[in-house]
């Protein structure tokens, strides 16, 4: 968040030079936070979120603990 104030800081005073090293700072914390650059959850397993859970390898867990219904 200092980084994020500092470009606010640097866009009311005009200093161009500043405003650079602060978006260069943001930049960084964002990518250090895994929000930038290269995907890091990749791990192989295939993605279910818009499947049906009954659809998915958990089916059979699924059918358990929703009374059945499968």
């Amino acid at each position: 968040m200092a980084s994020r104030r500092a470009v606010g800081t640097a866009k009311r005073s005009g200093d161009a030079a500043a405003l650079k090293a602060a978006r260069g700072a943001v930049d960084a914390a964002k990518i250090a936070l895994g929000e930038r650059g290269p995907v890091w959850w990749t791990d192989g397993a295939p993605d279910l979120n818009r499947h049906m859970a009954r659809n998915t390898p958990y089916g059979e867990w699924f059918a358990e603990i929703s009374g059945g219904e499968r």
